[in-house]
């Protein structure tokens, strides 16, 4: 049986691990759609009820993914959460890919072109967009995507927020209001950005990707708290930092979808020999560790086929015991003050 957990004020009841859809949008690799619809249906079949996908995931490739593994399981019972900020014009084809990838990596999709749009208007078209590709009636989260530096730049961060907090902030509070959602949130690479927008508004839940990990642990001193002061219920992303903490420190492993520097390999390395002297693979810890916290709901994982679904569950299951992350503590390789799993 997976854990459930209460999302923040929500109301909402979603196990601790959830079911991250960005690898079906063709993240990385091309993916046979039969294999990436029945990765879904499996997750939804073991008993995961958290499902998180976003129109940026291969234009729209995701939702369509999400929406037929949900169709042929049955929607009763799913939290499903998608994202706002990007609006797909299916008369253009997509951007011309950079490197043989599309940021953050997506190298299929659909032949859609995309567009950033955080304003209200943008934001109920992004809503609409989402409920036909997902093939729904109903979508239960609500997230603005993608509003930090890492996507676009410092020099445009303070437009762009503006932009979300006067236009998509707007639409969703309207879409909460009107029962149309049951919660909205946010969805970044950044704590910082995270604690901007929960001091800026009224928001139930928020997806941080990458930043509260066994790696670093940035949103310790001021999101994750401010969060449980607020009731703002967290998901995370990105607990294996894009690969590393899932495979080592082995050639072509990766950091934030990128290469990792020497001294992230060299951490990771020094993190896994700890995990070894417990017997624990860095995979299980990696997965274990942030949900030690209590702000934390669910921890989102990809899986691009059913055996990378029941891997993650078996990793969910695996004990940790408490010395490791007394170990990891003394070697300074986890933050003192960090919340460690019972």
């Amino acid at each position: 049986m997976i854990p459930q957990r209460i999302l923040g004020r929500t109301g909402l009841t979603v196990s601790a691990i959830g079911f991250g859809a960005a690898p079906l949008g063709d993240l990385y690799a091309r993916l046979d759609d039969a294999t990436a619809i029945a990765a879904a249906e499996a997750a939804a079949r073991a008993g995961i009820t958290l499902f998180d996908t976003s129109p940026h995931y291969g234009n729209g490739l995701a939702e369509h993914r999400c929406g037929t593994a949900l169709r042929r399981v049955g929607r009763e019972g799913v939290v499903l959460s998608t994202k706002v900020g990007r609006v797909m014009n299916p008369r253009l084809p997509p951007e011309a890919p950079v490197g043989g990838t599309t940021s953050p990596g997506f190298v299929g999709g659909l032949p859609h072109r995309a567009a950033f749009d955080y304003s209200y208007d943008g934001t109920l078209r992004s809503f609409e967009q989402s409920l036909l590709r997902l093939g729904t009636d109903r979508i239960d989260l609500l997230l603005i995507h993608d509003v930090d530096v890492w996507t676009h730049g410092a020099g445009a961060i303070e437009q762009r927020f503006r932009e979300a907090m006067g236009g998509a902030y707007r639409a969703l509070d309207r879409l909460r209001g009107e029962g149309a959602v049951k919660g909205i949130g946010l969805g970044v690479n950044e704590a910082e950005m995270c604690v901007r927008f929960a001091e800026a508004g009224d928001f139930d839940t928020m997806l941080l990707a990458g930043r509260y990990s066994l790696l670093e642990q940035p949103a310790l001193e001021h999101f994750l708290p401010l969060a449980q002061r607020k009731g703002i219920g967290v998901m995370l992303g990105g607990v294996f930092n894009s690969g590393i903490l899932a495979t080592g420190a082995v050639p072509g492993a990766r950091y934030n979808y990128a290469a990792p520097p020497p001294a992230i390999e060299e951490k990771v390395r020094r993190i896994e020999a700890v995990c070894a002297a417990h017997g624990v693979a860095l995979a299980h810890a990696a997965l274990r560790f942030p949900l030690g916290h209590p702000s934390v709901s669910s921890v989102v994982l990809g899986a691009v086929n059913p055996a990378e679904v029941e891997q993650n569950l078996a990793a969910m299951a695996a004990p940790v015991p408490a010395a490791l992350w007394s170990d990891l503590k003394s070697a300074g390789l986890l933050a003192v003050e960090a919340p460690v799993p019972a």
